[in-house]
Protein backbone atom coordinates (compact mmCIF):
# COMPACT_ATOMS: atom_id res chain seq x y z
CA UNK A 1 0.00 0.00 0.00
CA UNK A 2 1.22 3.11 -0.82
CA UNK A 3 1.22 5.87 2.15
CA UNK A 4 0.83 9.33 0.81
CA UNK A 5 -1.86 10.98 2.81
CA UNK A 6 -1.19 10.63 6.77
CA UNK A 7 -3.04 12.29 9.38
CA UNK A 8 -0.85 12.11 12.32
CA UNK A 9 -1.46 12.69 16.10
CA UNK A 10 0.78 13.21 18.94
CA UNK A 11 -0.82 13.19 22.65
CA UNK A 12 2.46 11.68 25.10
CA UNK A 13 3.15 14.66 26.87
CA UNK A 14 2.22 18.30 27.29
CA UNK A 15 2.78 19.22 23.66
CA UNK A 16 -0.67 18.35 22.09
CA UNK A 17 0.52 18.25 17.79
CA UNK A 18 -1.47 17.45 14.87
CA UNK A 19 -0.02 17.27 11.45
CA UNK A 20 -1.03 16.28 7.74
CA UNK A 21 1.04 14.92 5.02
CA UNK A 22 -0.20 15.22 1.15
CA UNK A 23 3.17 13.71 -0.24
CA UNK A 24 6.37 13.53 0.74
CA UNK A 25 7.56 17.05 0.61
CA UNK A 26 3.81 18.60 1.63
CA UNK A 27 3.10 19.02 5.53
CA UNK A 28 0.86 21.32 7.52
CA UNK A 29 1.16 20.76 11.33
CA UNK A 30 -0.77 22.30 14.45
CA UNK A 31 0.87 22.65 17.90
CA UNK A 32 -0.76 23.71 21.24
CA UNK A 33 1.95 23.24 24.55
CA UNK A 34 0.00 23.39 27.77
CA UNK A 35 -0.83 20.91 30.44
CA UNK A 36 -4.26 19.17 30.47
CA UNK A 37 -5.98 20.46 27.01
CA UNK A 38 -5.71 17.44 24.60
CA UNK A 39 -9.34 16.58 25.70
CA UNK A 40 -10.48 19.82 24.43
CA UNK A 41 -8.19 20.77 21.84
CA UNK A 42 -7.10 17.79 19.52
CA UNK A 43 -10.74 17.51 17.89
CA UNK A 44 -10.58 21.06 16.90
CA UNK A 45 -7.25 21.12 15.79
CA UNK A 46 -8.09 17.77 13.50
CA UNK A 47 -11.09 19.36 12.04
CA UNK A 48 -9.28 23.12 11.35
CA UNK A 49 -6.10 21.10 9.73
CA UNK A 50 -8.41 18.87 7.57
CA UNK A 51 -10.90 21.58 6.52
CA UNK A 52 -7.88 23.96 6.17
CA UNK A 53 -6.33 21.75 3.68
CA UNK A 54 -9.80 20.63 1.95
CA UNK A 55 -9.35 17.13 2.24
CA UNK A 56 -11.96 14.68 4.36
CA UNK A 57 -10.77 11.89 6.72
CA UNK A 58 -11.90 9.28 3.52
CA UNK A 59 -9.64 11.10 1.58
CA UNK A 60 -6.21 9.76 3.86
CA UNK A 61 -4.50 6.90 3.11
CA UNK A 62 -3.56 6.04 6.82
CA UNK A 63 -3.96 7.65 10.88
CA UNK A 64 -0.68 7.44 12.48
CA UNK A 65 -0.94 7.55 16.17
CA UNK A 66 2.19 8.02 18.81
CA UNK A 67 1.53 5.07 21.24
CA UNK A 68 3.91 6.26 23.90
CA UNK A 69 5.30 5.70 27.07
CA UNK A 70 4.40 8.56 27.98
CA UNK A 71 0.82 10.62 29.76
CA UNK A 72 -1.54 7.94 30.51
CA UNK A 73 -4.30 9.96 29.88
CA UNK A 74 -3.04 12.11 26.78
CA UNK A 75 -2.21 8.34 25.24
CA UNK A 76 -5.62 7.28 25.84
CA UNK A 77 -7.10 10.47 24.15
CA UNK A 78 -4.93 10.65 21.11
CA UNK A 79 -5.53 7.06 20.64
CA UNK A 80 -8.98 6.97 20.66
CA UNK A 81 -9.28 10.15 18.45
CA UNK A 82 -7.33 7.84 16.00
CA UNK A 83 -9.42 4.94 15.97
CA UNK A 84 -12.56 7.18 16.02
CA UNK A 85 -11.44 8.28 12.63
CA UNK A 86 -9.83 5.47 11.36
CA UNK A 87 -12.89 3.21 11.86
CA UNK A 88 -15.52 5.79 10.46
CA UNK A 89 -13.86 6.51 7.70
CA UNK A 90 -12.20 2.69 6.86
CA UNK A 91 -8.33 3.49 7.15
CA UNK A 92 -5.28 1.69 8.93
CA UNK A 93 -3.67 3.06 11.62
CA UNK A 94 0.15 3.14 12.31
CA UNK A 95 0.88 2.57 16.08
CA UNK A 96 4.29 4.98 16.04
CA UNK A 97 6.82 4.03 19.13
CA UNK A 98 7.02 7.84 20.81
CA UNK A 99 10.66 7.43 21.70
CA UNK A 100 11.82 6.07 18.56
CA UNK A 101 9.57 9.53 16.69
CA UNK A 102 11.66 11.73 19.11
CA UNK A 103 14.96 9.93 18.03
CA UNK A 104 14.43 10.71 14.53
CA UNK A 105 13.72 14.96 15.35
CA UNK A 106 16.74 14.96 17.89
CA UNK A 107 19.14 13.39 15.56
CA UNK A 108 18.67 15.86 12.55
CA UNK A 109 20.56 18.13 14.18
CA UNK A 110 23.13 16.15 15.95
CA UNK A 111 26.57 14.99 14.59
CA UNK A 112 27.51 11.22 13.32
CA UNK A 113 28.42 8.74 15.87
CA UNK A 114 26.67 10.89 18.76
CA UNK A 115 24.94 9.14 21.35
CA UNK A 116 22.08 10.30 23.06
CA UNK A 117 19.70 9.42 25.15
CA UNK A 118 15.75 10.72 25.91
CA UNK A 119 14.48 10.17 29.88
CA UNK A 120 10.98 11.13 30.85
CA UNK A 121 9.34 11.18 34.17
CA UNK A 122 7.07 8.02 34.77
CA UNK A 123 6.73 8.61 38.76
CA UNK A 124 8.38 9.48 41.76
CA UNK A 125 10.78 6.74 41.44
CA UNK A 126 11.36 5.73 37.66
CA UNK A 127 11.29 7.26 34.43
CA UNK A 128 10.97 6.14 30.95
CA UNK A 129 14.36 5.21 29.21
CA UNK A 130 16.21 5.00 25.71
CA UNK A 131 19.50 5.22 24.76
CA UNK A 132 20.00 5.88 20.33
CA UNK A 133 23.20 6.56 18.31
CA UNK A 134 23.39 8.69 15.14
CA UNK A 135 25.62 6.64 13.08
CA UNK A 136 26.51 8.50 9.41
CA UNK A 137 22.68 9.33 8.83
CA UNK A 138 20.95 6.79 10.59
CA UNK A 139 19.82 6.86 14.28
CA UNK A 140 19.43 2.67 15.55
CA UNK A 141 18.62 1.97 19.10
CA UNK A 142 21.09 1.32 21.31
CA UNK A 143 19.02 0.41 24.50
CA UNK A 144 15.37 -0.22 23.73
CA UNK A 145 12.86 2.14 25.90
CA UNK A 146 12.13 0.71 29.29
CA UNK A 147 11.06 1.25 32.47
CA UNK A 148 14.38 2.58 34.95
CA UNK A 149 14.52 3.46 38.10
CA UNK A 150 15.80 7.09 38.74
CA UNK A 151 18.62 5.66 41.62
CA UNK A 152 20.36 3.57 38.97
CA UNK A 153 19.82 5.49 35.78
CA UNK A 154 23.78 6.46 35.78
CA UNK A 155 24.33 2.71 35.16
CA UNK A 156 23.16 3.40 31.52
CA UNK A 157 24.51 6.74 31.01
CA UNK A 158 28.14 7.33 30.00
CA UNK A 159 29.59 10.66 30.41
CA UNK A 160 29.77 11.39 26.35
CA UNK A 161 25.72 11.38 25.98
CA UNK A 162 23.69 13.87 25.20
CA UNK A 163 20.52 13.56 27.48
CA UNK A 164 16.81 14.87 26.93
CA UNK A 165 13.68 14.82 28.56
CA UNK A 166 11.75 16.24 31.30
CA UNK A 167 13.57 15.46 34.30
CA UNK A 168 15.10 18.66 35.34
CA UNK A 169 17.16 17.43 38.44
CA UNK A 170 19.07 15.33 36.11
CA UNK A 171 22.75 17.60 35.18
CA UNK A 172 22.82 18.86 31.56
CA UNK A 173 19.17 17.73 30.10
CA UNK A 174 17.45 19.29 27.77
CA UNK A 175 14.26 19.97 27.90
CA UNK A 176 12.57 17.96 24.48
CA UNK A 177 10.84 15.37 26.09
CA UNK A 178 7.98 14.48 22.92
CA UNK A 179 8.02 14.33 19.04
CA UNK A 180 6.02 16.92 17.05
CA UNK A 181 3.40 14.97 14.78
CA UNK A 182 5.59 15.99 11.96
CA UNK A 183 7.96 13.91 13.32
CA UNK A 184 5.35 10.97 13.58
CA UNK A 185 4.68 11.25 9.95
CA UNK A 186 7.92 11.35 8.62
CA UNK A 187 8.78 7.96 10.94
CA UNK A 188 6.20 6.59 9.34
CA UNK A 189 7.48 7.04 5.86
CA UNK A 190 10.84 5.76 6.99
CA UNK A 191 9.74 2.50 9.21
CA UNK A 192 5.97 2.13 9.44
CA UNK A 193 4.34 0.84 6.28
CA UNK A 194 4.57 -2.47 7.19
CA UNK A 195 2.71 -1.84 10.94
CA UNK A 196 -0.37 -0.59 8.61
CA UNK A 197 -3.04 -2.48 10.74
CA UNK A 198 -7.42 -2.87 11.09
CA UNK A 199 -7.08 -4.64 14.34
CA UNK A 200 -8.72 -1.27 16.42
CA UNK A 201 -9.72 -3.84 19.06
CA UNK A 202 -6.15 -4.62 19.99
CA UNK A 203 -4.09 -2.13 19.32
CA UNK A 204 -3.63 -0.18 22.81
CA UNK A 205 -1.14 2.39 24.11
CA UNK A 206 2.23 0.99 25.39
CA UNK A 207 2.37 2.14 28.70
CA UNK A 208 4.68 0.33 29.88
CA UNK A 209 4.10 0.24 33.59
CA UNK A 210 1.03 -0.36 35.08
CA UNK A 211 -2.03 2.44 35.82
CA UNK A 212 -2.82 2.94 39.31
CA UNK A 213 -5.69 4.62 40.15
CA UNK A 214 -4.98 7.35 43.18
CA UNK A 215 -7.64 7.29 45.54
CA UNK A 216 -8.15 10.41 48.05
CA UNK A 217 -8.12 9.79 51.77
Amino acid sequence: MNVERILAIETSGELCSVALSLGTNKFDERNIQLKHIHSEKLIPMIDDILSSNNISTKQLDTVAVSVGPGSFTGLRIGMTAAKGIAFASKLPIVPVPTFNALSQEIGMYLAKNTKFCILNNANVDECYFAKFEKDEDRIYSVIETKLVEKSKINEFIDSSDLLFGNIPAIKNIRNVSSPRAISIVKWVYLFGQDLLTFDYDYLEPDYLKTFKVRQNK
